[in-house]
């Protein structure tokens, strides 16, 4: 038994931090294998907030809602811009 005298340690472990962009490709092929157009669905979403425009398939609703849609905007804009403009 621990001597209530002793302070006691307690080491919370970080929860594993998402990346959006690895968020949007989950979303994309859970979408995809359901048969929907993930670029339409994923607009639809970032646009109305809406969170049934992306399917529950494979967690892909509930991990969209873990970042916000700004999130998802940024990244996706960061990579175009990045693959069309930063070359030249």
């Amino acid at each position: 038994m621990n001597e209530l005298s002793h302070t006691q340690f307690f080491k919370a472990q970080k929860a594993q931090e998402v990346q959006v962009k690895d968020i949007i490709a989950e979303v994309y092929h859970a979408l995809t294998e359901k048969g929907y157009n993930p670029v339409n669905q994923i607009v639809g979403y970032v646009m109305s907030g809406d969170p049934t425009y992306i399917t529950s398939h494979k967690g892909a609703r509930s991990l969209v809602m873990k970042v916000e849609r700004d999130e998802i905007i940024e990244e996706i804009l960061a990579d175009y811009i990045n693959r069309n403009f930063e070359n030249q």
